[in-house]
């Protein structure tokens, strides 16, 4: 709500879109970053590394593990997938966890305090939701607590390890929410308690927060939700609550006070005729850029096109469903300027893979070699030769 003492200054799309860009490391330079966050972040770096790609995308969507590094190489091109396997598993500057959504992400271990506090609340009050459907309730979930972080103390365990004991702990009460697998574990890692431990073969393991990350300092709930929201608009402004809400998953009632409190620090902006707001810091930012014609192949679920709870400004709606499928999928698309202008997959043949690129619209020459060189250096970050298909849909 824009107040009487604010000014709703006007911004054209395009800078929205180069601005959005920009800090999400899609440009064509690396010269936008967000400026420092309340304290959290003291520095920035001329060549960012993965915390700093992370971080300054607001999570990285995991429930794909080859999209998520795909979604890190795209906005770093020195990323390799062991280095992206090392920063989780060795050095543990990066965590894997449910966050936003209660959907998988990769997060900056530094910030995992941050994301845990800002979120629990809301998330706790939809898994008590879902075991009162279950006729379960909260000392059901102590209980799953218990049991995980007992089974836990003497290192990690696998997904299938760890449900089987929850299993065996449950009384009769229980047995319609563990129905689904990933409810034994849900009420730890909503609490913060547990995240993703390294993968042995194919199967999914678990860690105690407490053994495999720094003693976190302990965050104000509130703070907490106010610095999410500074990050939100960080790396997706101008956006309005209503965004954040979708983004994040919190309920309607603590994102708004949350974005209330946030008053002075927020700017009204009008872009094509909606008014949304961005940290005021950002405003010279923001003005500051030119349109932006890079290109670039994002890969399923990347957050930027996760954020805001219209798509108008990406795609044009009779293509809107070529991107946004049924459960929640979200297919690869060729990014041109912060605006989809087709969608990708790749087809694996032998040491081969090929990039299909299906445009919405005819390409000229300049187009077609960025895609080529694109492809190129996807093959690099993969391993193997990639060819290019590119025709019109």
């Amino acid at each position: 709500m824009v107040t009487k003492k604010q000014s709703v200054r006007v911004i054209r799309g395009d800078q929205v879109a180069a601005f959005r860009v920009a800090r999400h490391h899609l440009a064509g330079s690396e010269r936008a970053r967000p400026a420092d966050s309340g304290g959290f972040e003291k520095t920035r770096r001329a060549h960012p590394s993965l915390v700093d790609v992370c971080r300054d995308m607001g999570g990285v969507q995991a429930q794909l593990m080859s999209a998520a590094e795909m979604q890190l190489w795209t906005r770093r091109r020195s990323s390799t997938r062991a280095g992206i396997q090392s920063a989780l598993w060795e050095e543990r500057a990066l965590v894997k966890t449910t966050c936003m959504r209660l959907t998988l992400h990769l997060l900056a271990a530094a910030d995992f305090p941050l994301y845990m506090t800002a979120l629990k609340s809301s998330s706790l009050a939809t898994m008590y939701g879902h075991l009162a459907r279950a006729g379960a309730g909260r000392k059901h979930a102590t209980k799953m607590i218990a049991t995980v972080m007992d089974a836990l103390a003497d290192g990690a365990k696998t997904q299938r390890d760890l449900i089987a004991r929850a299993k065996n702990a449950a009384d009769p009460s229980m047995r319609r929410w563990l129905q689904y697998p990933w409810m034994a574990l849900r009420p730890a890692i909503i609490e913060g308690l547990i995240c993703y431990g390294p993968p042995r073969g194919n199967e999914v393991t678990f860690v105690r927060v407490d053994h495999w990350l720094p003693r976190p300092r302990k965050l104000d709930e509130d703070e907490a939700r106010r610095e999410l929201i500074r990050r939100f608009l960080g790396a997706f402004g101008p956006a309005t609550v209503r965004d954040f809400m979708k983004w994040s998953g919190i309920k309607a009632a603590e994102a708004r006070r949350a974005w209330t409190s946030l008053d002075d620090e927020l700017a009204a902006v009008s872009v094509d005729g909606a008014t949304q707001w961005l940290l005021r810091r950002d405003l010279p930012a923001l003005a500051d850029h030119a349109p932006d014609g890079s290109l670039r192949l994002l890969p399923s679920f990347d957050p930027f096109l996760l954020a805001h709870a219209t798509k108008d400004h990406l795609i044009d709606r009779r293509h809107y469903k070529r991107v946004y499928r049924n459960q929640g999928w979200i297919t690869p698309v060729v990014l041109i300027g912060g605006r989809v202008a087709g969608i990708w997959s790749l087809e694996t043949r032998g040491k081969a893979v090929t990039a299909d690129v299906r445009l919405f619209a005819p390409a000229g020459r300049a187009t077609r070699a960025a895609i080529e060189r694109e492809a190129a250096a996807l093959g690099t970050f993969l391993g193997a030769r990639c060819d290019v298909k590119v025709r019109t849909i």
